[in-house]
């Protein structure tokens, strides 16, 4: 490493800063990016769950068919729990990446495709749950 003087640069007539090792700017930008879409996955997991109560009206037509309704009660709840699970995890993922100063907006991105994944998984399940014909 070359000689540096006290105020860190480098001595002689080209002086330039030398950046302290280890350390990763903080990007501004990604940080309220990164909150913005947090909030937005918030407002998305309720909108989610509040649609995933609807899922119980998979049972109106079981007085002429024979249903199976721990399944639909089972997807209901998938959908109604799992996305907030999601959000759960997905804000400590994005804290975590924050702190160690990565980029981290992909992170509720992400989280947004699997909150909505969770509302489809809940379908699925309750689907399964009524008989086609």
């Amino acid at each position: 490493m070359p000689p540096q003087t006290p105020d860190g640069t480098q001595p002689g007539p080209y002086r330039y800063a030398i950046a302290p090792a280890g350390k990763r700017p903080v990007r501004t930008w990604d940080v309220v990016v990164t909150i913005i879409l947090l909030v937005l996955d918030v407002i998305l997991t309720a909108m989610v769950s509040f649609s995933g109560l609807f899922l119980a009206m998979a049972s109106d037509s079981c007085g002429v068919r024979d249903c199976n309704t721990e399944l639909i009660a089972t997807g209901m709840m998938v959908a109604v729990g799992l996305p907030w699970v999601v959000l759960v995890a997905v804000v400590v993922v994005a804290i975590v990446v924050l702190v160690l100063r990565r980029l981290a907006f992909w992170v509720p991105l992400v989280g947004g495709v699997l909150i909505v994944g969770s509302l489809v998984l809940g379908w699925i399940i309750a689907g399964t749950g009524v008989p086609s014909a």
